[in-house]
């Protein structure tokens, strides 16, 4: 175990006082890269060591499954019996209290927890037995049904609160049978860990009282996107010995829009009355000029409690900007910024990631990044776990461990192919619905049903099959499971074909493999619950930094991370800030806290990217600036500031630069273009080189260059005008220039 005034006398004053602080209700209000990780385990290891709380006493929870690892990894190298204390996501803990006693509450404790895909299927099969129209209302009725939950509204609670609300009859309704429907299936949602935890505390009183008094001191971090029903829990579990420390950032709340309530660390010291408050200001990340253009954008907002990061790191580069032609143009420019850096510096792929409001904008990024070489993985989309064929396999171990749940009957019976068709399948349904019995059951009462002959014995085939495999997981580990089952159902065989596609199929089932596998050696005595448990809470951001390779991500899936260069691109009016937040100030304020957190991810390096045009919703529109970046302008260009924002008319001195490169945009029909952006060098215009010799640029050719001295070409595109070659430079890397305007010519040996 560590030394516990050695860990103390790492932290700074600010750190220190919350970490010995550690009776009753406290509040930390850490600012980006301020340390609140070191704060947290720090005050628990305190906890430990100088107060000798027992470790199965403490509960730690955190908001991504990443952080959590990231702390038990941390405690383990400074105390003993991290084993018994519970760190984990809301979410994660919420299971495993389910796990344990939701049979109290009408459930089977091997219930299946139902993705967004499974929630979608669920939902149009009650939109068909309603008779309603899923075109009008059926996302509606998702967001909803959503809502309710994370407001811990029942739907009879939620038809009188929305009472207002058009269509507030049919959006009951539909939750109710939405409901019903899942707990027939012995499934809950997302939303269902929570609220059904919150349910169980609530109506079994000697529940919350075991857990009440086993957590003598509970922390919770990133409380700043907790919603109404995480804070309700959080407040039952304190209620026995009311130690509960939360950290977290008003300034990096950030998911409203899924429920999340700033309120609750705004009014934290006002529900917990007596509460200390406590401010991290220091930034350890971030340098100077990063932590001016943060602090000089998230002062816009009204909402927050007043803080401004500091930092004792050095000013470091200036924030570069840039304004793009287009999409296409604005993603070249990154390329080409990591390529020079990458030749220039000691900097990994893995230590760039370029930021976006919304996914879509990452098409230009993979295309320009394919093309310059660079490798980069996209975050923020289709999870590993919801990929087809991964969904596919699983919905046989689902099956396995919860015979209820009728959405991986339906999936693992049809893959692969089995000649049952849709009739037979929908005959079943009906019949087991009217029966009130899941459809595995049904399969034991096939001689009530006009089901034809043929078919029966397909569906009797398919209840063998499953039984054996029921009685194989009952004396085999899970990946040993899994393999048998991909065995045994020739799962594989669908994708003999040698197509790219296939390809990669096989290798993502190679990788379930390998996640069960992992599951098993990292936590010995999981049973199968346990692993569909963890493939249900797992996001794709868990695996950030594994590769070295770019990020590309949404902002929203990577705050808590960081990286030594950061690109934050799309800052246009509708994108960043996005639309639907006009006219809305707390959704401004929302919006503006996102800048906020995509700013404060970088460490040494920022650059803010824009286009003039992009291609939206079908057609090419012309783009005007985001409002963030004029809040910028007194960091970003303080002595032109008034003069020249007024038509986004930014000194091209002062806005662009390539670190003296010369590079071109891309013109939106593809090739490049030679009316780019304005290029200065050492302060000057670049001039147009008249005496270019356009046909003698080839690969191999050796040039000179004013700046960089003499170099070979190792790549050429375009042609004529927009003729733009890749040197490389000794001692100075490879620059990508166009011959039209860069001061070199071609030796001649």
């Amino acid at each position: 175990m560590a030394d516990i005034n050695e860990l103390l006398s790492k932290l700074n004053e600010e750190q220190i006082k919350p970490v010995l602080d550690t009776e009753g209700a406290v509040l930390v209000i850490a600012g980006a890269g301020s340390g609140k990780t070191r704060v947290l385990t720090s005050r628990i290891a305190y906890l430990v060591l100088e107060k000798h709380v027992n470790p199965a006493n403490i509960m730690a929870i955190t908001f991504t499954n990443k952080a959590a690892a990231e702390m038990k990894n941390r405690l383990e190298r400074i105390i003993d019996g991290t084993e018994y204390m519970w760190v984990s996501t809301i979410h994660s803990m919420c299971v495993r209290i389910l796990r344990r006693d939701i049979d109290k509450i009408g459930y089977d404790k091997y219930f299946t927890v139902y993705d967004e895909t499974d929630k979608d299927k669920v939902l149009k099969r009650v939109f068909q037995e309603l008779e309603l129209d899923a075109d009008k209302l059926l996302k509606s009725a998702k967001n909803y049904i959503s809502s309710a939950k994370n407001e811990c509204l029942s739907p009879e609670e939620f038809k009188t609160e929305y009472k207002d609300l058009r269509f507030v009859n049919e959006l009951s309704a539909i939750y109710q049978e939405y409901e019903n429907q899942l707990m027939r299936s012995n499934a809950l949602d997302f939303d269902d860990l929570l609220l059904k935890t919150y349910e169980l505390f609530k109506t079994h009183e000697e529940v919350l009282d075991y857990y009440a008094e086993k957590f003598h001191y509970i922390h919770i971090d990133e409380f700043q996107d907790t919603n109404k029903v995480q804070f309700a829990i959080a407040k039952m579990l304190s209620k026995k010995h009311g130690n509960i420390f939360v950290v977290g950032d008003d300034d990096q709340s950030i998911y409203g829009w899924r429920g999340a309530k700033i309120e609750n660390i705004l009014s934290f010291d006002r529900v917990f009355v007596g509460a200390k408050v406590y401010k991290l200001q220091r930034n350890y990340r971030s340098t100077k000029k990063i932590l001016q253009l943060a602090n000089c954008i998230i002062k816009n907002n009204s909402e927050r409690k007043d803080k401004e990061l500091y930092t004792e790191n050095s000013d470091g580069a200036r924030v570069e900007t840039f304004i793009g032609t287009d999409e296409n143009n604005e993603a070249t420019y990154v390329a080409i910024q990591i390529k020079s850096l990458m030749a220039r510096t000691n900097y990994s792929y893995k230590d760039f990631a370029v930021f976006m409001r919304v996914n879509a904008l990452s098409r230009a990024f993979e295309q320009e990044f394919t093309k310059y070489g660079i490798p980069y993985r996209i975050f923020g989309g289709f999870k590993f776990f919801e990929r087809k064929e991964i969904k596919d396999a699983l919905s046989y171990l689902k099956l396995i461990n919860n015979a209820f749940d009728d959405e991986a009957f339906l999936r693992c019976i049809g893959v692969p192919r089995r000649g049952i068709g849709d009739k037979t399948l929908s005959e079943l349904r009906e019949f087991c619905a009217g029966a009130g019995i899941s459809m595995y059951d049904g399969l034991m009462r096939l001689d009530e049903t006009t089901i034809g002959a043929a078919a029966k014995m397909k569906l009797y085939n398919f209840r063998q099959l499953i039984d054996g495999f029921r009685s194989f997981a009952s004396v085999n580990s899970v990946s040993e499971l899994l393999k048998y089952v991909l065995e045994k159902t020739s799962f594989k065989e669908q994708f003999a074909e040698k197509t790219e596609e296939n390809a990669s199929k096989l290798y993502n089932i190679s990788e379930l493999v390998n996640s069960a596998e992992q599951f098993i050696k990292d936590n010995v005595g999981a049973v199968l619950s346990d692993y569909l448990s963890s493939t249900s809470l797992a996001t794709d951001t868990d695996s950030i930094n594994e590769d070295d390779a770019v990020t590309v991500a949404t902002i929203h899936a990577v705050k808590g991370l960081e990286f030594k260069c950061v690109f934050v691109a799309g800052l246009d009016e509708k994108i960043l800030p996005i639309q639907r937040s006009m006219g809305d100030d707390s959704e401004l304020e929302e919006e503006r806290r996102l800048m906020y957190v995509a700013i404060t991810r970088a460490r040494e390096r920022l650059y803010l990217t824009r286009a003039n045009s992009r291609y939206m919703y079908g057609s090419r529109e012309f783009m005007t600036p985001s409002r963030f970046l004029k809040e910028a302008q007194p960091v970003l260009n303080p002595i032109t500031f008034e003069k020249t924002y007024d038509n986004f008319g930014y000194s091209a001195k002062k806005d662009i630069d390539y670190n003296d490169e010369y590079t071109v945009s891309q013109s939106k029909v593809g090739g490049y273009s030679s009316s780019y952006a304005k290029t200065f060098l050492d302060g000057q215009q670049v001039k147009e080189n008249k005496s270019a010799n356009y046909n003698g640029y080839k690969r191999g050719v050796k040039v000179k260059h004013v700046k960089f001295g003499e170099g070979t070409v190792i790549d050429v595109k375009g042609t004529g005008d927009n003729l733009i070659v890749d040197v490389a430079f000794k001692g100075v890397g490879i620059k990508a220039l166009s011959v039209k305007y860069a001061p070199m010519e071609i030796i001649n040996e």
